[in-house]
């Protein structure tokens, strides 16, 4: 938790100040803006980038200061209620769906990749991962004896299976442009 909302939460900072800076001054390049696929400045800018009227990286910025305090609190020996297990759970689990989403829309109709944004992405899924995984062990999610074992046991790779379908997506995507650069 620390490390996934730490990650996301500078990010999504990062993402932030770009998105400030693009507001200030429209002829900002961010540094992240390397070339026509990879580029975060048309994905800010974008629909996408404000669904809720307001830019998505603010909702990181909050969501992940709060998984890494709660993942501080654990490190020093808290004991977090099931219910706010539950809550963070149900939260990641929001989190997860909503990414999805955004990489759709990031390769599907945006045609770009944005890196902070696939940062953000994948500390999302490592965290809703983990955070499941963790309420299941426990008991707080219950679940049939025999699942339990299966995920527990190949939980890396369901993990790696699942950001490697992620990659072949961007991949196959951007063969062509990829393709040109060798």
């Amino acid at each position: 938790m620390v490390l996934t909302g730490t990650v996301g939460w500078l990010a999504s900072f990062q993402l932030t100040v770009d998105d400030w800076r693009l507001l200030r001054d429209p002829a900002h390049q961010p540094p992240c803006n390397i070339s026509p696929v990879v580029s975060c400045g048309s994905v800010m800018s974008s629909p996408q980038g404000s669904l809720f009227g307001f830019p998505n990286m603010l909702l990181g910025l909050g969501a992940f200061a709060a998984v890494t305090a709660l993942g501080v609190a654990v490190l020093s020996g808290a004991r977090l209620h099931r219910r706010l297990w539950l809550g963070l759970d149900a939260g990641a689990l929001v989190g997860v769906v909503f990414a999805h989403w955004l990489i759709g829309q990031s390769l599907y109709e945006l045609n770009k990749l944005c890196p902070y944004c696939a940062a953000v992405w994948g500390v999302t899924i490592a965290l809703f991962w983990y955070v499941t995984l963790h309420c299941l062990e426990r008991g707080i999610v219950p679940v049939p004896r025999g699942v339990l074992y299966v995920v527990r046991d190949t939980h890396w790779m369901l993990l790696g299976a699942w950001y490697g379908i992620i990659v072949l997506l961007v991949l196959t995507r951007f063969w062509p442009y990829w393709s040109s650069l060798v």
